[in-house]
């Protein structure tokens, strides 16, 4: 179990935190080539082990004891390999503009760049979703979403499929120009677990009119 050395540096604990996250999508990475469902169950595994034990946590310390991650019941059909397509509305954020700012649930303020769109075939009709990349730090794509359990199940101001910046990644095909985006996956940002942590948060163009009944959940 790991704990928290009161003589270490938190940033030797925020690089520990991030090594392991980028080495637990690996894992999820390898595994979910033959069995999807068995990558979910390793992640979920994994996530909660940290969540209860790292000193970085997004739990505050005196709730990791007991803490216990939610999640809905694995969809399989909620997991694409999505073509990101270049373009949608020019200026401010589009590919070659001038980068944006996404809404934040803190002062700091982090620029982003459109990198595309990918479009979803859900059962009923495909939607569509906007792929940022994060100028911050070492860069990294930035997906974002809203969607209809917000505020009653998930966090009200939504979840990420992907922070590349964290290594939170699930794979893709550059030279077929795909992401691998399943929902399954999508997490909670650390904000919705303590206020002290400030997160981009998805803009207007990333909410979904249906409820994602996959990924974490907080009720």
């Amino acid at each position: 179990m790991e704990t928290g050395a009161p003589d270490r540096p938190a940033e030797l604990w925020l690089a520990d935190w991030r090594r392991r996250i980028a080495e637990l999508y690996a894992e999820v990475r390898r595994l979910a080539t033959d069995d999807p469902p068995a990558a979910h169950a390793h992640w979920r595994a994994e996530r909660e082990r940290l969540f209860r034990h790292h000193p970085q946590s997004p739990v505050p310390p005196a709730q990791r004891g007991t803490f216990r991650a939610r999640h809905f019941r694995y969809q399989p059909a909620l997991r694409f390999e999505a073509k990101l397509e270049s373009g949608g509305p020019p200026g401010l954020g589009s590919p070659g503009g001038r980068p944006i700012e996404l809404p934040h649930s803190g002062p700091e303020v982090l620029a982003f760049r459109q990198v595309g769109e990918v479009t979803l075939p859900f059962a009923d009709r495909p939607r569509r979703l906007v792929v940022f990349w994060m100028e911050a730090y070492a860069g990294g794509l930035f997906l974002p979403f809203r969607d209809a359990t917000n505020g009653r199940q998930t966090y009200g101001a939504g979840r990420y499929l992907l922070d590349g910046a964290k290594g939170a990644d699930l794979g893709g095909d550059p030279e077929r120009g795909t992401l691998v985006l399943d929902f399954n996956f999508a997490f909670q940002p650390s904000c919705a677990f303590d206020p002290r942590w400030a997160c981009p948060l998805a803009p207007p163009e990333n909410g979904l009119d249906v409820p994602i009944r996959a990924g974490e959940r907080l009720a």
